[in-house]
């Protein structure tokens, strides 16, 4: 339990065939980082149950399976589907040919992965009472199956699956520094994101995640 927690974590077992939780670094080649990320694990709890009330602060994550990599090349278009742009088409005609504005780009990514995310309920308005509710609404979906949307695994062409924790379910014996990992992104009004790191460890398969990260 994180030592600011009052209950002990919500759980949730998610797994899938692919995962690739982006380094932000890398601008063109999409690298994984090893395990998944706390803004990751944030995008699961939230397609599975969100509340504009309340917010997930993700305290730790298991990691189930052996970290696997694997490599695909794909082709991808470079710019971006624009309104404006495609107003202009229907005034005056033309269109997008993408095979005009097509790029080779390399991913290197995870495969065959499981993962428990720990995490807490905090309501945004400091009204605790409906916290309890949060919580036992949460259990139930994960217990039916319920999500908003599919969640997935970094990228969304990679899907998650997803239910409740068994007894059998043990992290890997792995310890190793993992570097500075993502921890969010704090937006502001126009959209825009600024990353916030953290100093990663894994720790017999276990990355335990600090309330904030380090600007």
């Amino acid at each position: 339990m994180h030592p600011d927690s009052r209950h002990p974590p919500l759980a949730v077992k998610v797994w899938g065939d692919f995962a690739c939780f982006t380094r932000p670094e890398m601008k063109v080649e999409r690298v994984s980082y090893p395990v998944m990320t706390p803004s990751a694990a944030r995008g699961v709890l939230e397609a599975i149950f969100w509340k504009p009330e309340f917010a997930w602060r993700i305290e730790q994550i298991q990691v189930l399976k052996e970290i696997r990599w694997f490599s695909i090349l794909r082709n991808e278009v470079n710019s971006l589907a624009s309104h404006r742009s495609a107003l202009g088409w229907e005034r005056e005609g033309g269109g997008y040919f993408s095979d005009q504005d097509r790029a080779q780009r390399h991913t290197l990514a995870l495969r065959d992965v499981a993962y428990i995310i720990e995490a807490q309920v905090v309501p945004k308005s400091g009204r605790t009472e409906d916290e309890a509710k949060y919580r036992d609404q949460f259990r139930r979906r994960v217990a039916d199956g319920s999500c908003f949307f599919q969640p997935y695994l970094g990228c969304r062409e990679f899907s998650a699956f997803f239910g409740p924790p068994s007894a059998d379910d043990q992290p890997i014996d792995r310890t190793e520094d993992l570097g500075l990992m993502l921890h969010d992104l704090d937006y502001r009004e126009d959209g825009s994101g600024t990353p916030r790191f953290f100093r990663a460890r894994l720790e017999r398969g276990v990355l335990r995640v600090p309330a904030e990260g380090a600007a």
